[in-house]
């Protein structure tokens, strides 16, 4: 019952989307309206607000964080040691791609996901970190960065921690994640993806 009602939890704080509510405070369009239509940092960025974008990107890294944070709190157990903390972290990114609160179109989780491995294990977070910007400062494409980042931080879960639920918990938030990337992998592949100080026509 306690590893349900975490999950749930968690996947409630998850499903609130800073996207449309720093939107709706800051009396900007619905991000779901406009650009990608994705209700992320980077979408949010396209209405001119930096503050917005901001404010959103700490609030959905937020989200992952404190749900792991405080699953780990309430069990006593070290984040990265045992279930419900993973599976909490899992929730909240679950709850993010799929928000109860918002008809279940969320976003692509990248921010959550990031909050959620600093939540689980500091060193892991850094290690991910770094192989992201490693990657935009070498291709210049945030999303190929992502995805990649994605699959190095489930590397790095099963080196620091072998078969352990937390690596389980990255193993699959990388695979929905590069699920949630699909169409950027096409415009990738295709060679149409957007880069970092190239204006789009």
């Amino acid at each position: 019952m306690q590893t349900a009602l975490i999950a749930l939890a968690a996947y409630l704080l998850g499903s609130i989307s800073f996207a449309i509510v720093t939107s709706r405070i800051l009396r900007l369009p619905d991000p779901r309206s406009y650009g990608s239509k994705n209700p992320g940092a980077t979408n949010v960025l396209r209405s001119g607000s930096r503050i917005a974008a901001a404010l959103t990107l700490a609030g959905d890294a937020g989200k992952g964080w404190l749900a792991v944070w405080l699953a780990a709190l309430y069990t006593g157990e070290a984040p990265a040691a045992g279930l419900d903390a993973a599976l909490a972290g899992l929730c909240a990114f679950l709850g993010h791609l799929y928000p109860v609160f918002h008809y279940f179109r969320g976003g692509k989780g990248v921010a959550t996901a990031a909050g959620v491995l600093l939540g689980l294990d500091p060193s892991l977070a850094l290690a991910t970190f770094a192989s992201f910007a490693a990657i935009v400062a070498i291709f210049r494409m945030v999303s190929l960065a992502s995805i990649l980042a994605a699959l190095f931080a489930s590397f790095y879960a099963f080196w620091l921690f072998g078969l352990r639920a937390v690596t389980a918990t990255v193993a699959i938030m990388a695979l929905l994640l590069v699920l949630r990337h699909r169409e950027n992998i096409g415009r990738i592949l295709r060679g149409e993806e957007s880069k970092l100080g190239r204006k789009t026509a």
